[in-house]
């Protein structure tokens, strides 16, 4: 873990820091809006699974409020001209999410926590799993939970703080974040925010 830990420390004391706090207080400013504009970044969630955050970020970039009325088929037709995976599906959960869409605000704001909010959102949106929650719940300001995904699962292999999963259930998700937790305490990094230095360390990038 020290290794790991020293990684992310020189980071922070790099011209890194500056492109993840100017993420972060991007995020932050999503406690301030309104419910449109949090379903949008709902549906970019969506989209993400089995799919990448770029092909994610284009999408959402081009459909931006179509994601708020357009009908299941013509949303679906949009996804394929987008080159996403799986058109069909993910234009079946973004319409099926629609009816929570105008109380977001108030559903986000009526748990004590956003782990409470987690397990509303896996268990009421279609689409939605571990990872897509806490990615939804990170890009819209909350901070102390992880984006589990296969970049952070190689990082923490290769590390030795974890053995490969053979797959990511709900148990073993927590696990991995408690593990998580343990290197946020050390560097004094939010879990939201050590994410992104953790995804920057094994891929590069820093998105969103």
């Amino acid at each position: 873990m020290n290794k790991l830990i020293n990684q992310i420390n020189k980071l922070k004391n790099s011209e890194i820091k500056q492109i993840v706090d100017s993420r972060i207080k991007e995020f932050e400013a999503f406690l301030e809006k309104d419910n449109n504009e949090l379903f949008k970044e709902l549906c970019f969630c969506l989209l993400t699974a089995n799919f990448s955050a770029k092909g994610g970020i284009k999408i959402q970039k081009q459909i931006d409020d179509g994601f708020l009325f357009l009908s299941e088929k013509i949303l679906s037709s949009e996804l394929l001209k987008l080159g996403h995976r799986f058109p069909n599906t993910r234009a079946n959960y973004i319409v099926e999410a629609r009816k929570y869409k105008d109380s977001l605000r108030i559903l986000l704001n009526s748990f004590e926590n956003e782990h409470k909010i987690r397990e509303w959102l896996v268990k009421n949106i279609k689409g939605l799993g571990m990872k897509e929650a806490s990615h939804f719940l990170r890009n819209i300001g909350y901070k102390n939970i992880s984006i589990i995904d296969f970049h952070i699962v190689d990082l923490l292999v290769k590390s030795g703080l974890i053995e490969r999963p053979k797959s990511l259930t709900l148990k073993k998700y927590l696990e991995i974040e408690n593990v998580l937790k343990k290197i946020a305490e050390k560097t004094q990094i939010p879990l939201g925010e050590l994410d992104l230095y953790l995804w920057y360390s094994e891929t590069g990038e820093i998105l969103k």
